[in-house]
């Protein structure tokens, strides 16, 4: 198939061609295979990577006003490249970037001292809903309050940005392992001939990482996967991961707490936990400490976990470090803590609790995108360009009523990359998600879920909100 209707525009950022449209160098064995093949091969490629994610059941459920649907998420077949030297810079800059989070939330549990130096305002910090006052004076083990990052990157012509950090329960790797389980079977002889690195082995450094945080440094702990259940959106990934990892896949009716311990029941009887990756929100973790009508987690959790008997990955209270208005003082963490210049850039924030900031967002509504603070998934947001007036009117009076739960960003020109749509080659916009393990050490392996925006001219990839997903590749240097 050929690229000849294929757009380019200089002010966005094309991953496989140049602006003369010429293709990028580490694209161009891409770029040529696709050249070889027909459209029917093409199309029969995409039907196989499509299938593939029927016949293993990879879902994930979208929330309406009346019900929650469950769908095939729509997957790609054409693979996002990125050299070895881009990936590598992008792991120098996320392992930055998690190390400065990690020591933002001890400080902030602990000593305060980049409240007390005035880098960051204490109301921000404190009045913020995911900040846990029942976490003060926790240490979590190696200081890992953040053990599992899925960080959201986006290019523009000017270079790759952090868009958010997701560090309470982040959701997406089960799907990067199947993306390239899908396409790498589709596309077999191209994906052996461009040298590409492996992302199979997460589920080998995940349980790496969690044995490494497991207390008292036992050999080999009992890891459970501590999840909502099977009405959970994200429950294929749950059963996933568990398997990866060799984890017991657990509710928390399967757990009890005994003497400041955390048991598992089994059929032998009951079997002492040593680490739980709960993919349960902390309001509903324990319901002795957090919410009392909670019946996904497990009584008295909280006080095992500070006695030091079981280790909880992610900890709780991490999502003060993932809140919308904190984000923007990332790179300030990065100062402060680390004495180092960020590696990755962060998008201009602008946080509508300053009267200016307010008064320029209201003022610049249609080309802004505005978020709620604590919301993910793509809900709750404006996207100013692409609202109505009377949507951007509506808006607006929630922005004045409480500014303080908005912040606003422009319209970046996300990066875009060729898809498959309806036979042809079409650009859109793409961005990645990265998956940072940190333990004793910080692993990453060299892939992500690359989200695309499937739908003409949107620039939102969430799956809830119409995007899919891409198999990156990361090429050998």
């Amino acid at each position: 198939m050929e690229f000849e209707s294929y757009t380019l525009d200089s002010n966005i950022y094309d991953e496989m061609f140049l602006p003369d449209g010429s293709p990028r160098e580490h694209c161009r064995t891409l770029f040529e295979a696709l050249g070889e093949l027909s459209t029917e091969e093409l199309s029969s490629v995409q039907e196989r990577v499509t299938r593939s994610f029927s016949n293993e059941g990879i879902t994930f459920t979208v929330y309406g006003d009346e019900e929650a649907t469950e769908r095939i998420i729509p997957v790609d077949c054409l693979p996002r490249i990125l050299s070895g030297a881009e990936w590598d810079q992008l792991v120098k800059g996320l392992t930055q970037r998690l190390a400065a989070l990690n020591r933002f939330l001890q400080d902030i549990y602990n000593d305060a001292r980049i409240i007390g130096d005035g880098v960051i305002p204490a109301d921000m910090v404190k009045g913020c809903p995911q900040y846990r006052v029942e976490m003060q004076g926790v240490s979590p083990p190696n200081g890992a309050w953040v053990s599992i990052c899925g960080t959201d990157l986006v290019r523009t012509n000017d270079g790759f940005l952090v868009l958010e950090d997701n560090l309470r329960v982040p959701s997406g790797v089960s799907y990067m392992v199947a993306n390239r389980k899908a396409v790498k079977a589709g596309l077999r002889r191209l994906y052996r001939r461009s040298r590409v690195k492996d992302v199979e082995h997460y589920g080998r450094f995940l349980r790496e990482t969690l044995v490494e945080l497991a207390p008292e440094g036992r050999a080999d702990p009992c890891i459970v996967l501590l999840t909502p259940g099977v009405y959970n959106s994200a429950f294929y990934e749950h059963m996933f991961l568990a398997r990866e990892i060799g984890a017991a896949l657990v509710e928390g009716r399967d757990l009890l707490v005994n003497d400041g311990f955390v048991y598992m029941r089994t059929t032998t009887g009951l079997r002492r936990v040593d680490v739980v990756y709960r993919r349960v929100d902390d309001d509903f973790l324990d319901p002795l400490v957090f919410r009392a009508d909670s019946l996904l987690g497990v009584p008295g959790l909280l006080h095992a976990y500070k006695l030091g008997n079981v280790t909880l990955i992610n900890a709780p209270g991490t999502g003060v470090a993932d809140d919308k208005s904190v984000y923007a003082y990332v790179p300030d963490m990065i100062r402060y803590y680390m004495n180092e210049e960020p590696i990755l850039s962060s998008v201009e924030t602008y946080l509508c609790r300053r009267p200016e900031h307010l008064e320029h967002t209201l003022d610049n509504l249609q080309n802004l995108i505005v978020k709620r603070v604590g919301e993910s998934g793509g809900y709750g947001m404006l996207v100013g360009p692409q609202a109505t007036p009377e949507e951007r009117e509506e808006y607006a009076k929630q922005l004045r009523a409480n500014p303080a739960e908005f912040i606003s960003q422009p319209v970046l020109p996300l990066s875009r990359a060729p898809c498959l749509v309806d036979n042809r080659f079409e650009p859109r916009h793409v961005d990645l998600r990265p998956f940072v393990l940190h333990g004793q050490k910080t692993r990453i392996v060299p892939g992500a879920f690359c989200r695309v925006a499937l739908r003409r001219g949107s620039i939102v990839v969430n799956s809830s909100q119409g995007g899919g997903g891409k198999d990156l590749w990361v090429l050998e240097n």
